[in-house]
């Protein structure tokens, strides 16, 4: 499919085109396909620079949330309707910037994961449901550019065009399959999700951290971070675009005190790091400052178990458990036809084999996933079985 059915709509950019998308979207019928395009890699953060729509009796529509900022109107004419989304968990943040949250949601993404596709992606998914191979090829572009052009907006027209259409066949085959019950029970909690809090210590997520030994180092590292992130920031680039991850560790292991010295390193060769190194030389001389109780420790507590693979020293009974659940949840998967961890979360088969119910019962083992968040379809299959296996364990003696 190269182009849209009823072709490219212009693009709505001020309030007047917005009222007429409203009215026409409020007089439609039937879900509603929903898409948002953002310049990842590009702009600082994730917001949506283009949002497509298609309904039944109101065609689709071109949305710049440049220009329309407020969609909370376009919200409120649809508070009935169940919105259609592939792999919703990436747009729906956001969409709620502009005030587009859904009631109810069909996410494509993951109705094909339930039902065991090896490939989700939305081009495979609409090729191998529905026979039809959609233009690709600007899912990575730079969707802040004005004016967008036309193949790029030919492309994002055609990510909607039959979306709806793969929502019925998908839930014809959940209801088949008798995975209907689950796949509702998946959307309602991605709506119930609350926002993710703000991550602790961010930096600590720079690419190549590990190669960084000593806390001195680290500090290098923070304070590297901070400086690129308030220019990212300021100056709405993807933090990447002003210094790369590489450039940020390799400053931290070497530790410049000069221009020269830092203009020397391999990683700082890029006109980006080049243009604001007195800022990282000043970050690489602040952290050179910090007495000994400002520097940040080598590992952040966890709130959850250690690395798996500390388990068998640390505790043997837990690694045994651990082995056993995975055997387990992965067996019942492969019965079902789906992905391991949509059946249960990995972080959830952790943490119930580091943490046990204190008896190995089916409804114990219930209780306790149904606390780590699993919901009802999942705990019906699994907590029978991983009681059973917890139990082989005691009788065993191996725990």
């Amino acid at each position: 499919m190269l182009e849209p059915r009823e072709g490219v709509p212009d693009v709505v950019a001020d309030a007047a085109g917005l009222e007429r998308v409203i009215a026409a979207f409020a007089a439609g019928t039937g879900p509603v396909a929903v898409d948002a395009e953002r310049a990842s890699g590009y702009r600082y953060g994730q917001r949506a620079y283009l949002i497509q729509l298609r309904r039944a009796g109101a065609g689709t529509a071109l949305i710049d949330p440049v220009g329309c900022p407020d969609l909370s109107g376009l919200d409120a004419a649809l508070a009935d309707a169940e919105l259609v989304l592939h792999a919703a968990n990436q747009d729906l943040p956001c969409l709620a910037e502009v005030g587009l949250v859904p009631r109810r949601l069909f996410d494509t993404e993951l109705a094909g994961r339930l039902l065991g596709y090896p490939r989700v992606g939305l081009g495979s998914m609409v090729e191998n449901v529905l026979g039809f191979l959609l233009e690709k090829g600007h899912s990575a572009a730079d969707w802040s550019t004005r004016p967008l052009p036309d193949d790029w907006l030919r492309y994002a027209a055609l990510d909607v065009e039959l979306l709806v259409e793969l929502r019925d066949a998908l839930e014809a085959e959940l209801e088949a399959a008798g995975k209907l019950g689950w796949a509702l029970e998946e959307f309602a909690a991605i709506l119930a999700m609350p926002p993710k809090p703000p991550r602790a210590d961010p930096w600590r997520r720079t690419s190549g951290i590990h190669r960084v030994r000593n806390r001195r180092a680290l500090a290098t590292v923070r304070e590297v971070w901070e400086a690129r992130d308030k220019i990212a920031r300021e100056r709405d680039l993807s933090p990447g675009r002003v210094l790369q991850d590489a450039a940020i560790v390799e400053l931290a292991l070497k530790v410049p005190k000069t221009p020269a010295e830092l203009q020397a390193l391999p990683t700082m060769r890029g006109r980006g790091a080049r243009r604001h190194q007195s800022a990282w030389l000043r970050a690489v001389s602040r952290a050179r400052g910090l007495s000994d109780r400002e520097l940040p420790e080598a590992n952040l507590p966890g709130d959850g178990p250690p690395p798996a693979h500390r388990w068998a020293d640390r505790d043997p009974e837990a690694a045994k458990r651990l082995t056993a659940a995975r055997a387990v949840v992965a067996a019942l998967a492969e019965e079902h036809t789906m992905p391991s961890e949509n059946l249960m979360q990995p972080d959830s088969v952790r943490r119930l084999a580091w943490t046990p119910p204190g008896e190995a019962s089916a409804s114990a083992v219930a209780a306790a996933l149904s606390a780590l968040g699993a919901r009802r379809w999942q705990v019906e299959l699994t907590a029978q079985p991983l009681a059973r296996a917890f139990l082989r364990l005691e009788y065993k003696g191996d725990v």
